[in-house]
């Protein structure tokens, strides 16, 4: 059965109480209690669904050192500058002929190179390679189907009968998913590189130089459809996205780039994206957590072996913690010490503790810079003539919240 922690007092906390079992069976039910985690046995490796040991620890301080650390990420940034030049070119052209972009399929485009670059230093997002769109395909398949709600989550009679097929079908997502990465493994394992690329300059050189596993998964899917939300609300609301373009022109200046170095001082800029999350989560539900002891929450006891669920999404549009909680306004970040780092519990997208998204180094650097890059210098108008105020603004619920109306705008050169 599931109840709310608090009586009114915290809907977005839901505990999903069960029967308690031996200590020795916690991780097994953490692995097996969804479909699409056991999917070609990813619950035995992935650092989302293992519990907290030495595993799950040694996967950790493999992200944390190897994959996203900081002087890591500042030697990759020109793989990152060279695919917003290309998603820049794109959009120039666009402007030449007065043809409208598609904002989401451009984002995921360009997100998905400036990963594969990250790690592989090639482009996984060529939209003239048949392989990367079904590439492209399978990762949007593969989101949609972890994304929806599954029975054998709540009967687990039925895990191993899987009546809607969503272990069976996420099974073979996964599988070609880890095959394409496999592949870059075994091409690099044999000193085959890209032309382009320089010797030790990637995420999986520095991974191929440990003697960890070298598959692991890149946890930052979520950037596609948070700068979709960016982009969505600041032409819903024109007024912002002027605000932020005068700042780019005063802090930039006209004509120049946004380099990852510029961030610090775009405070608006940070804050959109700060309003961007708290209102359209990437993940609006945290993955489930496992209390491993009895505590007391709010008054009620949460039995040992519970799972939690976070309503992230809830907890951004309370107005007990938000003033205006529905409306768009980045303004109220602008003098707030509030953060996305997962030490203000008003806004935690990314999670906190020790669960935090291990790709949010990643993702603050990415995200400004796609964002910035793509409203300095560029005004936007909505394909067909339709006003900011008559926009489709409706979410679709899955393990990301996408926006349920592709977003189309023409670019115009300022």
């Amino acid at each position: 059965m599931s109840f709310p922690v608090s009586q009114g007092k915290n809907p977005a906390i839901t505990i999903a109480a069960r029967r308690p079992e031996p200590a020795s069976k916690l991780a097994d039910s953490a692995r097996e209690n969804s479909g699409y985690n056991s999917a070609l046995n990813h619950h035995e490796s992935s650092i989302v669904w293992l519990p907290a040991g030495s595993q799950w620890r040694k996967l950790r301080i493999i992200c944390n050192l190897l994959v996203f650390f900081a002087s890591r990420l500042d030697g990759s940034q020109s793989l990152r500058r060279n695919k917003i030049n290309d998603l820049l070119s794109y959009v120039k052209q666009s402007s030449k002929d007065g043809v409208a972009v598609d904002i989401g399929q451009a984002a995921f485009t360009t997100s998905l190179n400036l990963l594969s670059n990250t790690f592989f230093s090639v482009d996984f997002g060529d939209p003239n390679s048949e392989f990367a769109r079904d590439l492209r395909e399978t990762i949007r398949s593969m989101l949609e189907e972890v994304g929806k709600p599954n029975l054998a989550d709540f009967f687990p009679i039925l895990q191993k009968i899987d009546p809607q097929g969503i272990r069976r079908r996420t099974r073979v997502f996964f599988g070609k998913v880890i095959g394409v990465f496999k592949i870059m493994i075994d091409q690099r394992l044999q000193g085959h590189r890209p032309a382009s690329s320089i010797n030790g300059n990637d995420i999986l050189d520095a991974l191929l130089a440990t003697d960890h596993e070298k598959d692991k998964e890149i946890e930052t899917s979520e950037i596609p459809d948070l700068l979709l939300w960016a982009m969505t609300e600041l032409l819903h609301n024109p007024e912002k996205l002027k605000k932020a373009q005068i700042e780019l022109q005063q802090i930039i200046g006209e004509g120049n780039p946004v380099e990852e170095s510029d961030i610090p001082r775009l405070p608006y800029l940070q804050a959109v994206i700060k309003e961007t999350l708290r209102l359209h989560p990437p993940v609006p539900l945290l993955l489930r957590k496992i209390a491993d002891k009895d505590v007391k929450l709010f008054g009620f006891t949460v039995p040992k072996n519970a799972l939690a669920v976070i309503n992230v999404w809830a907890i951004g549009r309370d107005p007990r913690l938000w003033e205006n909680p529905n409306f768009f306004e980045p303004e109220k970040f602008m003098e707030s010490v509030v953060d996305v780092k997962g030490l203000d519990f008003q806004l935690i997208p990314f999670g906190a503790g020790r669960r935090i998204c291990p790709g949010l180094p990643l993702a603050s650097r990415m995200i400004p810079l796609m964002l910035g890059s793509l409203i300095h210098g560029f005004d936007w108008q909505l394909e067909g003539g339709i006003s900011p105020e008559k926009m489709d603004m409706e979410e679709k619920l899955g393990i990301t919240l996408e926006k349920a109306q592709r977003l189309r705008a023409i670019p115009i050169r300022v």
